[in-house]
């Protein structure tokens, strides 16, 4: 058996720590937004998308909640939603339209038109 590197050691220990927590506090935001990510990092991406629907629910008004949750339907390929999540979070507040842009969570949008409208919302209106 190949023996794991100590970044893939660390990553399962992140996991079942947050894991333990988050068992014992379901409604804990801020062990739940860590969880997500290490699920993410791993490659879990239904299990982070669980956690990032569970997020929503406890903080429905949070940006970044929503931009993690637009990730999350981005990496399992359902695009339209991450579409409406990803407009719902820059409706909240995301302003971070640099990072966005260079995101690899997001690359399988960048080639729709709609990602365009994103960023110039008259687009819509002239394509309409």
């Amino acid at each position: 058996m190949p023996r794991r590197s100590k970044s893939d050691e660390l990553l399962e220990f992140e996991i079942a720590f947050y894991e333990k927590l988050v068992t014992a506090y379901p409604d804990f935001a801020d062990a739940l937004i860590p969880l997500g990510n290490a699920y993410t990092r791993r490659g879990l991406y239904e299990k982070g998308l669980a956690v990032d629907l569970r997020l929503i629910q406890l903080r429905a008004t949070d940006a970044v909640i929503w931009y993690n949750l637009a990730c999350s339907y981005s990496l399992l390929n359902r695009v339209e939603e991450a579409f409406g999540t990803l407009r719902r979070a820059i409706e909240l507040g995301y302003a971070d339209m640099e990072y966005l842009r260079s995101d690899p969570d997001l690359r399988n949008l960048r080639s729709s038109p709609k990602y365009r409208h994103l960023f110039d919302p008259s687009a819509s209106q002239r394509s309409a």
